[in-house]
């Protein structure tokens, strides 16, 4: 089943037909929301709104393993994390779809790992690769059967938020390499290697980044993209999921 975890402005997955919807107790407390389980034609997708209902929960104040691990807990096999992000390369325009290879951790303070110690073992995950190769071909594929433009590649630098970030950080993550800058991405994408859940995240460039664009940063300008980008998004999500018998088939 693939699990999909819906950022800022995706707080609800348009047309999932609901078979149940009820917040998961984990070890590690409560998921963000319900998790919906229900059905997209054929297939079972479970749909997990990463900052609460009403959109209330900070990136800061996610309990980020609680999501991970209640998304594993209803079968969840893999997961596509939309996220809404900043566009930092020139090719990276607001409303612009896309789909990184790598990520950088600028974040602070989160529960990060599933492997605090606690049971008296060490364990460290390979994280060479932080998004899997597989689930992201599907993404492309999915998208180029919607036609719909997708930037493939690039970097994701996470930050800590929820301060949108200032010129001069821009500029810093712009010459490590940061294609998107956003705040969810981790520690999420790591704990689901932790889980051994493939994950790919799927970005949504809702604004220019701090000092890249003509105008001072709104926040009604960027729910305003957000409202037509994400249907966009939500396009490439559904034919992926009507993808999965194919992939399934081809054993993937």
């Amino acid at each position: 089943m693939l699990g999909i975890i819906g950022g800022s402005g995706f707080g609800e997955f348009p047309g999932l037909a609901l078979e149940s919807s009820e917040p998961i107790n984990t070890r590690w407390g409560k998921s963000s929301a319900p998790v919906r389980v229900g059905r997209l034609g054929a297939q079972r997708v479970a749909f997990l709104a990463r900052h609460g209902d009403g959109h209330v929960l900070p990136p800061h104040r996610i309990n980020y393993r609680a999501n991970i691990a209640s998304l594993e807990a209803v079968g969840v096999k893999q997961i596509v994390a939309v996220a809404a992000v900043g566009g930092i390369a020139p090719d990276c325009q607001s409303g612009c779809l896309v789909l990184p290879d790598q990520l950088i951790d600028y974040t602070e303070g989160r529960a990060h790992t599933f492997f605090d110690g606690e049971d008296g073992k060490v364990v460290h995950v390979d994280f060479t690769q932080p998004y899997d190769q597989a689930l992201r071909e599907r993404l492309i594929q999915a998208a180029a059967r919607v036609s719909e433009p997708l930037f493939v590649g690039g970097t994701y630098g996470c930050t800590n938020g929820p301060r949108l970030e200032t010129a001069a950080e821009i500029r810093r993550l712009a010459r490590d390499g940061c294609t998107v800058v956003g705040m969810t991405g981790m520690p999420e994408a790591v704990l689901a290697r932790e889980l051994g859940l493939p994950y790919a995240s799927l970005c949504v460039v809702a604004n220019a980044a701090a000092g890249l664009g003509a105008e001072p940063l709104s926040m009604d300008a960027i729910l305003a993209v957000l409202r037509t980008a994400m249907s966009r998004a939500v396009r490439v999500l559904v034919q992926v999921v009507k993808d999965e018998p194919l992939c399934a088939a081809a054993g993937r």
